[in-house]
């Protein structure tokens, strides 16, 4: 998508389309609305009169050959209440304006910014519109990607162009695409995503971003002695890779080194603890945090901060066979703890217990893991909000502060002593499941418990990272959570 800044007013522009948003208080003289001609105007007041045009969230009423613009077409989208609209709405909207014009075949558009024209507006704005032109249906054969739009232009006739939003433009840009490539890898089918295959994947983007790359293979995962990531991936046919990713800016302080952890199972059967056959398929998207990692490392790339960030993705398939591990296995894992396997579909949280041992021996000193690791959470908290978890709480609060800016719920679970008790065993330092009560809490836990004293923050995104509703703004399909969040937070660490 070719994204272009111009400072010329509504009347002028002669793409195919022009978008603009309004309030439903007052659909005519709001948002981006009031900056239309008068005779433009006029006819959006006979709309609302007749019930036509009300400003509802997300309604889109298009207009052919609007009075007082050179457009074709006129796309009218609703914010609805404007005591109910934040920033992060802009990227939804333009969002749905795009979704809309490009099932339409339109390929060319304007944005109209009226007065919200400052660098936070367009980059919004920019993300919104880069995210809205992804379909999750790469293997139809007609496809609804095939209609995509070419050329969206941003206007005003009070946008002049500057450094400041060129950069802005390049930052969206940056993140909405950075989220669009963890969208396709956890799209993938798994007999196209393998461990092997991601680990390629991950090798291709830290090429084009200039980022260090190192991949673990068997062997040298077993030389680390990661005995709990390897009693998951021993079951499988495909054989594991561990992935590190390095961004170290040398104007970036020595400290704080930011691990990204991101759990990679690329499909997840539950092994001998056999998940149930009903929605099975969905475990490809298992490794939906590690994908996000790998988002987040390609777009802090290219926006540069001046931080120090290492990722490190186990990325496996938890199958079932003759080697697989089973219920009441007892395995070391790389810090020394012991692990009584009582469940095998518990997988997630013994990859990541070794990925973080492993980022704390890298230098890592603050550590924030993601990952499709409980159903609990989707029961607590359905498919809108993520689980945070984390005992520094200063950590949680900047992480949560970023996807409140940035429009990705969250909200924050206990982490207390008293669970402890439901997560350890009777023959090894801890059970790698705590029952059924409390699952998501004693699952960020039992992760935790190899963080040690390091700041950690537990992302669980098992019902945030998929959708399976279509969005107005959003395709249905993989969401990208929460790589914008973390883009945020590690771009604005500095304040």
């Amino acid at each position: 998508m070719k994204i272009e800044l111009r400072g010329v007013p509504a009347a002028s522009l002669a793409l195919p389309a022009v978008t603009v948003y309004c309030f439903e208080d007052d659909p005519v003289s709001s948002g981006s609305a009031e900056s239309l001609p008068d005779e433009t105007r006029k006819l959006l007041a006979e709309m609302k009169e007749s019930g036509e045009l009300k400003g509802k969230p997300f309604e889109r009423t298009l207009i052919h050959r609007p009075a007082g613009l050179a457009t074709q077409k006129l796309l009218v989208v609703g914010a609805g209440k404007k005591e109910n609209y934040r920033p992060f709405h802009l990227a939804r909207l333009a969002g749905a304006a795009v979704r809309y014009l490009r099932a339409r075949a339109i390929r060319e558009m304007a944005w109209l910014a009226g007065d919200e024209t400052g660098p936070e507006q367009i980059q919004s704005v920019v993300e919104g519109a880069a995210m809205a032109d992804y379909d999750s249906d790469p293997y139809r054969t007609e496809r609804n990607g095939e209609f995509g739009v070419d050329s969206f232009v941003i206007a005003g006739a009070n946008l002049a162009a500057s450094d400041e939003l060129n950069v802005a433009v390049e930052h969206g840009r940056a993140i909405g695409e950075a989220a669009n490539f963890t969208r396709r890898l956890v799209n993938e089918p798994a007999n196209r995503m393998t461990p092997a295959i991601l680990a390629q994947q991950a090798r291709e983007m830290a090429t084009r971003s200039g980022l260090e790359f190192q991949e673990l293979q068997e062997e040298e995962i077993r030389n680390l002695k990661m005995g709990a990531f390897l009693a998951v991936a021993q079951g499988s046919d495909q054989p594991p890779r561990l992935l590190v990713l390095r961004y170290s800016p040398p104007e970036a302080p020595e400290a704080p080194v930011i691990g990204l952890v991101g759990k990679g199972i690329t499909f997840d059967s539950g092994g001998i603890s056999l998940k149930p056959s009903l929605n099975m398929h969905e475990m490809k998207t298992d490794m939906a945090g590690g994908a996000a990692m790998l988002g987040v490392m390609q777009a802090i790339a290219q926006i540069k901060p001046k931080v120090r960030v290492i990722a490190v993705i186990p990325a496996t398939e938890n199958m079932p066979s003759g080697k697989a591990c089973r219920p009441g296995d007892v395995v070391t894992s790389m810090s020394g703890k012991t692990i009584e396997i009582l469940n095998t579909d518990a997988e997630g949280r013994l990859a990541l217990a070794d990925s973080l041992t492993y980022a704390r021996q890298l230098g890592c000193n603050v550590l924030i893991d993601a990952a499709t690791l409980t159903g609990a959470v989707v029961v607590a908290l359905g498919n809108i909000t993520t689980g945070v978890f984390g005992r520094d709480q200063q950590w949680v609060d900047r992480v949560m502060a970023s996807g409140n800016k940035m429009g990705e719920r969250m909200w924050q679970l206990p982490v207390d002593d008293e669970y402890r008790e439901l997560y350890k065993s009777s023959i090894a330092d801890l059970a790698n499941t705590g029952g059924r009560y409390g699952g998501a809490i004693t699952a960020a836990m039992f992760v935790g418990e190899f963080a040690e004293e390091t700041p950690w923050v537990h992302l669980d995104i098992a019902g945030t990272a998929w959708s399976n509703d279509e969005k107005p703004y959003l395709a249905k399909g993989p969401t990208g959570v929460p790589v914008r969040t973390l883009v945020h937070l590690l771009t604005h660490l500095g304040g």
